[in-house]
């Protein structure tokens, strides 16, 4: 028993350690509870797995003499009930919390929580590069997403090139991108701070560079920082995203104050 409880105080301890056991937003929140909820009920079957492996060790060793010994013992109601029920009750809240937190959690339903105004995003997976388009705002953004904290952010995305998987840990769920389909995922930041994103999708050479900053900050910084992009001497017509396009693994961070009409669908339809 105390091995087990020392098992789950490490994991415990080392879940700290990763960003994707430390939510800041409410999807995140929601997501690591059921991970908690669900390795909980599992230990229900682990633990007395664990604890009666060493009780037989133990008591049943040939040393032990006197141990009763039973050869013609065929069966046992109670065991037989035991080994049946607690499986299928946990099977039973499992699927029950699997249901409940699939349709809470649906990436697709927008957060309504907030007081605050949506921020909508255009996220294009580049060869291998994250490419931004606030529409609006008219800006862009190469591998930086800035955004207000404790606003709800409403993603819509898509590939340039082979499927990928746009994941922010901190904030929750993960969503791929591919070529010539758009998805949607809704997210929010419950308070200021620098996140790492990535690409969860092994997509080429370039897949380990990959990543970006988000970046939650307060409305007024996030109203500045907006000014500093519009101010960039870089403009996101199709010549430049045509550039952009081409495989490179180390695309610096940069800034476009102005963006084409209808890039983010022209990305889109090009597939189709």
């Amino acid at each position: 028993m105390s091995l087990a409880l020392i098992l789950s105080a490490l994991f415990i301890i080392s879940c700290n350690q990763f960003s994707l056991f430390s939510p800041k937003g409410p999807i995140a929140e929601e997501e690591i509870l059921l991970i908690k909820i669900a390795f909980g009920l599992m230990l229900i079957v682990v633990v007395p797995v664990f604890i009666l492996a060493f009780w037989f060790t133990i008591r049943y060793r040939a040393s032990n003499a006197n141990t009763s010994y039973k050869p013609k013992w065929a069966n046992s109601i109670e065991i037989e009930w035991a080994i049946w029920l607690v499986p299928l009750a946990i099977i039973i809240a499992l699927s029950y919390l699997t249901w409940r937190k699939t349709y809470q959690l649906d990436p697709y339903k927008p957060i309504i929580a907030s007081h605050e105004k949506t921020v909508d995003i255009e996220v294009v997976s580049l060869d291998w590069a994250w490419l931004f388009i606030y529409p609006d705002f008219n800006i862009a953004t190469l591998n930086e997403l800035v955004f207000p904290a404790k606003a709800p952010l409403s993603f819509r995305l898509t590939s340039a090139t082979v499927m990928t998987s746009f994941f922010i840990p901190p904030l929750g769920s993960q969503m791929y991108a591919m070529a010539g389909m758009q998805t949607r995922l809704h997210l929010m930041a419950d308070e200021t701070g620098t996140f790492d994103g990535q690409n969860q999708e092994f997509s080429g050479l370039g897949y380990e560079n990959m990543h970006f900053k988000a970046i939650a900050t307060h409305p007024n910084q996030f109203k500045a920082w907006i000014n500093t992009v519009k101010q960039s001497t870089d403009t996101l017509d199709l010549v430049k995203y045509e550039q952009l396009n081409k495989p490179n693994a180390n695309h610096p961070v940069t800034y476009f104050s102005s963006v084409d009409s209808g890039l983010f669908n022209h990305i889109l339809s090009k597939y189709r």
